[in-house]
């Protein structure tokens, strides 16, 4: 099983970029599917993004269609999530996760887990 840890959160201005990073441990990282979920103050937690496992399928919320780009890099067992055109309500703990499903939406799918990564957006 990977063991998955989030980096690149901070503070950016409305109309920003930032980019997630998702690295994981051990050498089956390639079969795991992964995605990106997030979970803002009071709210439940949310599906963002999935990715298959040789990067051929995307899956995005809509609310992020267009401003976000989920990619992986197998040889260096990362997920990244490129944030574009950032919105006060894109704020959130952004987790990452991996999957043994093919490019899955439901949370329920994803059994492995980071810490989370803070991500907020001043208006």
């Amino acid at each position: 099983q990977v063991q998955l840890v989030e980096s690149g959160g901070g503070l950016v201005q409305a109309g920003g970029s930032l980019r997630l990073s998702c690295a994981a441990s051990g050498r089956t990282f390639r079969s795991y599917a992964m995605g990106w979920f997030r979970q803002a103050p009071g709210k439940e937690r949310e599906f963002v993004a999935t990715i298959s496992v040789n990067g051929g399928t995307t899956l995005y919320a809509d609310s992020v269609k267009g401003r976000f780009t989920i990619s992986r890099d197998n040889a260096k067992n990362t997920v990244y999530l490129q944030m574009n055109s950032l919105k006060p309500e894109d704020t959130a703990v952004y987790y990452c996760a991996g999957s043994m499903g093919i490019a899955p939406r439901a949370e329920g799918a994803f059994g492995t887990w980071g810490q989370g990564t803070q991500v907020t957006v001043s208006s």
